[in-house]
């Protein structure tokens, strides 16, 4: 079943398979246009995740491998690994991304809702629901 697109400031988030209902494996599209302010520097303490680009350039680093990833082009990402991503190019870019277990759609929808309540976003907010959901912002470098 497919569920709800959730919209993290200018990224969307359209899940097809929400594994934290059955504690399994979650799938999802993730949708990135040029420029979006993307998540800061995170790792997951109990998931493992792997993106696949559909269309457009991610710009995706895991702990220190930086990739420009074109269509047909995929990175993963280890448990405790630090990864972001970015869209540096002109066009949206589009992923399909997998996570095991996965941490499931209301993750976006619970972030959306502080990043999108207008002016800058609740830093604190958004650090504890981000733990609250094994993930770890990454220490400034």
């Amino acid at each position: 079943m497919q569920g709800r697109v959730a919209k993290v400031g200018q990224i969307e988030i359209r899940y097809f398979v929400d594994g934290a209902r059955s504690g399994g494996l979650g799938v999802f599209e993730m949708t990135v246009p040029a420029g979006a302010r993307v998540p800061p520097p995170h790792s997951h303490t109990d998931n493992e995740e792997f993106v696949y680009v559909l269309e457009g350039v991610l710009r995706y680093r895991v702990d220190d491998d930086i990739r420009e990833l074109k269509p047909g082009e995929w990175m993963s990402t280890p448990r405790g690994s630090v990864h972001h991503f970015s869209n540096p190019g002109a066009a949206t870019a589009r992923a399909l991304v997998t996570m095991t277990p996965d941490i499931g759609e209301q993750y976006f929808h619970d972030v959306g809702e502080i990043v999108n309540a207008g002016g800058p976003p609740d830093v604190v907010k958004l650090r504890e629901v981000m733990r609250g959901y094994g993930l770890v912002p990454a220490a400034p470098k």
